[in-house]
């Protein structure tokens, strides 16, 4: 048999290729944090402001200042500027959304989980309470043992006036001669 020679790095299946040259890596939560301050940007009255005055500017010094003219009348320059805006703007305000509506879906999720646990705590809760009324229903109360030492109370009470006629022979009703004869 000959000797084989080890296979080279770039016949190896199981290694994975690398890429060569520069890329450009982007984190795509950074990048979607920043479309949205940005979008939330645009929908301010702060950036309404600043846009108008700029056209505002834009206008007059391309209309009253002649030597500095850089964008004549149809302001085509300017409506370009409207138009790359616009181009960038939907994109990021469509990203924000998108965004949004992740957060939301994740959040109605969470909501519906956590629905559930609390259907599921308030159900084993109202199976306790009624294990516990039933529980308590065989108890005895205080009324109820209230009343029963009361009835035996009022027994007690008519029954000493006769024990007291009695001769103290008749007293016992046989218990003494049981008693004497243990002995």
């Amino acid at each position: 048999m000959s000797k084989s020679t080890p296979p080279t790095p770039t016949r190896r299946l199981y290694t994975p290729r690398t890429k060569r040259g520069i890329s450009l890596r982007l984190d795509p939560e950074t990048v979607g944090q920043s479309t949205e301050a940005i979008a939330r940007f645009f929908g301010t009255g702060r950036y309404l402001l600043i846009q108008t005055i700029i056209v505002i500017i834009w206008i007059l010094v391309n209309l009253l200042a002649v030597s500095a003219r850089w964008d004549p009348y149809p302001f085509i320059l300017l409506n370009l500027a409207f138009s790359t805006q616009a181009a960038y703007a939907a994109p990021l305000i469509l990203l924000a959304q998108n965004r949004q509506e992740n957060r939301d879906r994740v959040s109605l999720g969470d909501d519906r989980r956590r629905a559930a646990q609390t259907k599921a705590d308030t159900e084993f809760l109202a199976r306790e309470l009624a294990a516990l009324r039933l529980a308590v229903g065989e108890v005895v109360t205080r009324e109820y043992l209230r009343d029963e030492l009361d009835e035996l109370r009022t027994l007690l009470t008519d029954l000493q006036p006769e024990a007291l006629d009695r001769s103290p022979g008749q007293a016992g009703d046989g218990w003494e001669r049981t008693a004497e004869k243990s002995r």
